[in-house]
């Protein structure tokens, strides 16, 4: 599915919810300003969620529902809400990773979405191409920064990271954006669930010519594997390939310097700056 075609049918979803919002808050009998103050939320940013133009947090969505006694209707529909948030193509594995025993990934040109920091994130969004509206860059970074509560998630997901040196060299954003971003990944990689490795630009083997790709191990104890280039994505199944996947994995974390390697790396290249 194409960007555009993605956003329209994101587009209708809410304007289609939002004009759910507003029956409802009619049957009430509440203006936005009376709904607005009783969810602690302004006017303007009812209007925007019955126009469509804001994506509600799922806390709000519960909020107006039980102040305009919606009865649990608008709640039935908050899940729904916040996949709005995403790109098509990425909502699937979004689900998947929330709720994963384990995840493993290989980056190669960016800092992976778990592990940024919000400057970071939001200098990312601001290099998109196309060129994405300020309300979609402020959507995506919401949606980007609520995907990292699985970091905390209990019981903790075992996760590791393999990152290419030139993706931590890449200056995004600017000099103070790539110190914070680099903070940041100390500040993770300190973590007992947590192993962050960096992959040497000087390698003379590396396993991960194929390009990036993530292993997920679900609480079921499913293996799968995602990958993802130019807003096209593909979620692995089949045992053999997801096999192969774990097998490259594998040989990139041996080629790679060990984690408390990296972090030392890391806290150089941060006094560099």
């Amino acid at each position: 599915m194409g960007v555009g075609a993605e956003g329209d049918s994101n587009g209708e979803f809410l304007r289609c919810f939002g004009r759910q919002v507003k029956l409802f808050r009619e049957a009430a009998g509440l203006t936005q300003a009376q709904l607005g103050e009783r969810v602690g939320y302004g006017e303007a940013q009812i209007a925007a969620v019955e126009q469509g133009r804001r994506i509600p947090r799922p806390e709000l969505v519960e909020a107006v529902d039980r102040e305009t006694g919606a009865r649990g209707v608008l709640a039935a529909m908050k899940g729904e809400v916040a996949k709005a948030r995403y790109p098509g193509f990425f909502r699937e594995f979004a689900a998947l990773e929330a709720d994963a025993a384990e995840l493993h990934a290989y980056d190669a040109h960016l800092v992976n979405g778990l592990l940024q920091c919000e400057e970071y994130a939001r200098a990312v969004f601001g290099m998109w191409r196309p060129l994405l509206d300020a309300e979609i860059i402020e959507q995506r970074l919401s949606a980007r920064l609520d995907r990292q509560k699985v970091l905390a998630r209990r019981p903790k997901p075992l996760l590791s990271f393999v990152i290419e040196e030139n993706a931590l060299r890449r200056p995004l954003g600017g000099t103070d954006v790539m110190r914070a971003q680099l903070e940041h990944l100390l500040l993770i990689g300190h973590e007992r669930n947590v192993e962050l490795q960096v992959m040497p630009t000087d390698r003379d083997e590396h396993a991960g010519v194929a390009g990036p790709f993530t292993l997920i191990l679900t609480r079921g104890r499913r293996r799968m594997a995602y990958t993802e280039v130019q807003s096209n994505s593909t979620l692995h199944t089949e045992p053999a390939k997801v096999q192969g996947f774990e097998s490259t994995y594998g040989v990139l974390r041996a080629q790679a310097m060990t984690p408390r390697e990296s972090l030392a790396w890391i806290e150089k290249l941060l006094g560099e700056l």
